[in-house]
């Protein structure tokens, strides 16, 4: 095998493959189907400081090459997950990444200091969540609010710091930069896409809450495009994902400048997407004659 290790603010993971927040669960939903063993690192659905019950329901809908939810964020808080969850992903040689969810910077900072001393490895926080105390609008949808959020994470974070960029924004460079000027050890992106689907026979929206986040193969050329131009407007590591379903996508990711990458939807079709998308980015590193999977990072040329 080629060396697919990738290295993570400091943190060397065994292969780049990760999974994506919210598609799934915290590991143990999918154990049966995958070693983990086997991934760079689980990223855990959102963890709140006490549990969110999400959205009402329908929440979910599928639509051409890609689907819509809007779960609301459902998590059942930091509590169940240090009691239960954690204990069970701790079982495994790969590394750990808490998704952090929050509607305000207090709840953001609680979560933040009651992992400060578990055996986590990152901390990947979601600045798309609504925040209450600015009428709703999103953390992540201004630079001087990401800025800020992210300064207010870093002061109480023992661990490394991945910053989560929406990218319904009018420019995701200036968003990652802001981001960068905040201390953040990491971007990772895109979350999903805002969408919109209606029954035309019902004359209804198919979602209760009538939008949702896109999220599938879909979104995928959108998510390349906007990993290569943060590539270019920041020196911090990236994580790349959206629509990842092939090793091939993996590997545009790759080059368009991430060293690692996570895999969402692709898990609720495949739940072993995730070890076969390893699987072909080493036959290709193989095949092209790369010794190491850092050979290929940022590599794309004109």
């Amino acid at each position: 095998m080629a060396d697919l290790r990738t290295n993570l603010c400091g943190v060397t993971l065994k292969n780049p493959v990760m999974t994506a927040s919210g598609t799934f669960g915290s590991g143990m939903e999918y154990g049966e189907f995958v070693d983990l063993n086997q991934l760079g690192a689980v990223v855990t659905k959102g963890v709140a400081d006490r549990p969110w019950e999400g959205n009402a329901t329908p929440r979910l809908a599928e639509v051409p090459s890609g689907m819509l939810n809007a779960i609301g964020l459902q998590n059942p808080g930091i509590d169940t997950f240090i009691e239960r969850d954690l204990p069970f992903l701790q079982q495994y040689d790969t590394k750990i990444i808490v998704n952090v969810c929050g509607h305000s910077e207090e709840e953001y900072v609680n979560v933040v200091e009651r992992l400060g001393d578990e055996k986590v490895d990152l901390l990947e926080i979601n600045i798309s969540c609504p925040n209450v105390k600015e009428g709703g609008i999103a953390f992540g949808t201004s630079p001087s609010g990401v800025e800020h959020i992210t300064k207010v994470i870093k002061e109480h974070a023992k661990q490394p710091v991945i910053m989560k960029l929406s990218p319904n924004v009018t420019s995701i460079a200036e968003i990652a930069k802001a981001a960068e000027a905040g201390g953040a050890d990491a971007v990772s992106l895109i979350n999903t896409i805002t969408g919109m689907k209606i029954d035309i026979r019902r004359q209804q929206f198919l979602l209760a809450n009538k939008t949702g986040g896109l999220s599938g193969p879909a979104v995928h050329p959108v998510a390349v495009r906007m990993v290569y131009e943060v590539a270019q407007a920041v020196k911090i590591p990236i994580i790349g994902m959206g629509g990842i379903t092939t090793w091939e996508d993996g590997v545009e990711m790759l080059l368009a400048g991430a060293c690692a990458i996570s895999v969402g939807t692709a898990n609720f079709m495949n739940p072993k997407a995730t070890v076969e998308i390893r699987d072909g980015i080493n036959q290709y590193l193989e095949d092209m004659g790369c010794k190491s999977v850092s050979e290929i990072i940022g590599a794309v040329h004109s």
